[in-house]
């Protein structure tokens, strides 16, 4: 297939589904075995006893085109999903260990892919470059081995990357059972409740898996306003509102079942309350420092399932956070023009294309180790002050972090959201009174909550646009690494150089989440563990 162009939504699946799951394998797999060589233009290593290569693109070791390919009888020979999908359980476990669904989670997520390039070919992008960018992630994870993967039947109309668009259904909880903290009034804007009631929109895949029963303290009142997905797929935007609500869904969405637990439901408001004046605090130093607060919930109290299945989230709107003139972008739709889906399938410019066009990336192109400067500037600097001088740990991952755009496309904030992610140092804050699951669920201890920050700001979300901007070209990767190392130094002087940045900063290993070791072991996605991976900023 190298060399061919790809027009199948098949093939296109195909070869993103292959190229990701070796990915995997490099990093956790055959790399930690010391099973990985460069042989440019190729890349070479060994799984499930097979020697395989796969050629890199632009010199980038992670980034393949065209078909990997398999030694066998002294010739080499295209690899398939299947084939390597056998030869990782061989290493992951093979009959002493084995797991059965995982074959057909990779599967699954190969057919959700054609699936989703079928429709989207079909569908018209929001005109909101903010919404269009939401909706680009048609790849997924470019280091999870089923990245695409989710259960529940009807799925393809609720999905964000098939541009999808479709009304709330609204229900009216009787006001003896109402389940609500915080201010949620956002919600009201969204229809009318009878007397006796308030309004509680649901999303209705959530509906039809849960079918509560209707009537008396619950009643259907029929559709409500169209909504956006964005690119969670359970959180939407909802233009009535002017809010992002966050739904449970009773479905498994990559690593996890995305439902929102009575925990988190108070964690939200309790953490905006928190983070209110440190965040103030933060934009004061840093004022290109925005954050989308998640200021109240509702839901129905009638038995935890319900409270739990029901419940909605409400988050700020990012338009709203974004200085005028300033165009928020999901930062995983930047990267995802890093070349990590199929052979020119990705660019920048193309996976924020709306009706209108894409926002305007002349800054990348003039300047593109300025414009690298600006993003991490914005990015970076407040998630280390947050940890270090407020033990606030951040997940500020590729779908965690918009990025403010302005005219001539230069980043100049940076916007942080999903407070689930959010966690506060064991020690660093008094947590008397609050539920006992509740505190649990917002505390994490000082080296495990800083290996989440590194592996989120560096791993998976800055070494990603770094292959953004450097495009094809491995010889401005080290310019672009020198500038971000030299924001890192400056601000480990403002924050007195603590020992874990100093570390960082000397050369010591970076942990890279191990997505396909934690799918293997069928284990929560809070059990993941890290590999190491090299540190560019040494």
């Amino acid at each position: 297939m190298h060399g061919l162009a790809l027009t199948s939504p098949a093939e296109l699946a195909e070869e993103a589904t292959l190229a990701a799951l070796l990915r995997c394998c490099v990093r956790e797999v055959a790399g930690p075995r010391g099973l990985v060589w460069p042989a440019p233009p190729y890349l070479l290593l060994r799984v499930g006893g097979a020697l395989l290569r796969a050629r890199t693109r632009g010199g980038a070791a992670l980034r393949f085109e065209g078909r990997p390919e398999r030694l066998e009888a002294g010739a080499w020979h295209p690899l398939t999903a299947d084939e390597l999908v056998r030869l990782a359980e061989a290493d992951l476990g093979g009959d002493r260990d084995h797991n059965g669904e995982f074959a057909g989670q990779v599967a699954a997520s190969r057919e959700a892919v054609a699936e989703i390039l079928r429709a989207r070919a079909a569908a018209v992008p929001p005109a909101d470059p903010w919404l269009a960018s939401e909706q680009a992630l048609v790849y997924g994870h470019p280091f999870h081995p089923s990245p695409k993967a989710r259960g529940g039947a009807g799925w393809l109309r609720y999905a964000p990357e098939a541009h999808a668009r479709f009304p709330l259904r609204l229900l009216g909880v009787r006001e003896d059972v109402l389940a609500e903290e915080g201010d949620a009034g956002a919600l009201d804007l969204l229809g009318v409740a009878p007397a006796g009631y308030r309004l509680l929109p649901a999303h209705p895949w959530q509906l039809d898996l849960l079918r509560p029963r209707l009537g008396g303290e619950l009643v259907d009142l029929g559709p409500g306003p169209a909504v956006v997905p964005t690119s969670s797929v359970r959180t939407v935007y909802a233009p009535a509102a002017g809010a992002c609500l966050k739904f449970s869904l009773d479905v498994r969405i990559t690593n996890c079942v995305r439902k929102n637990a009575w925990y988190e439901l108070a964690g939200a408001v309790e953490l905006t309350s928190r983070l209110t004046p440190i965040f103030d605090e933060i934009s004061g130093k840093f004022p290109g420092t925005r954050w989308l607060p998640e200021p109240g919930y509702r839901s129905a109290r009638l038995g935890p399932r319900l409270l739990e299945g029901l419940g909605v989230i409400v988050r700020d709107g990012p338009w709203t956070a974004c200085s005028p003139g300033v165009t928020p972008i999901l930062a995983g739709a930047l990267a995802a023009g890093t070349g990590f889906g199929p052979a020119g399938s990705a660019r920048p410019d193309a996976v924020l294309a709306g009706p209108a066009g894409p926002p305007r990336l002349g800054a990348l192109g003039r300047d593109p180790v300025a414009w690298w400067a600006a993003y991490v500037s914005a990015v970076a600097p407040p998630v280390l002050e947050l940890y270090f001088e407020h033990g606030v740990i951040l997940e500020p991952h590729l779908q965690n972090v918009l990025v403010g755009l302005d005219d001539s496309g230069l980043p100049v904030e940076a916007v942080f959201r999903d407070l689930e992610g959010t966690k506060l140092v064991t020690g660093r804050h008094d947590l008397t009174g609050l539920a006992p699951q509740v505190a649990q669920a917002l505390s994490y201890d000082a080296e495990r909550g800083w290996a989440r920050v590194v592996y989120c700001l560096l791993v998976n979300h800055l070494m990603e646009i770094a292959g953004t901007v450097a495009g094809g070209d491995e010889t401005l990767l080290p310019h672009l690494w020198k500038a971000a190392r030299e924001i890192f130094v400056r601000q480990a002087g403002e924050l007195g150089w603590p020992l874990p940045l100093s570390d960082l900063l000397a050369g010591s290993p970076l942990p890279a989440k191990a997505n396909l070791s934690v799918r293997w072991a069928r284990a929560a996605d809070r059990s993941a563990g890290y590999v190491p991976i090299a540190n560019p900023l040494a």
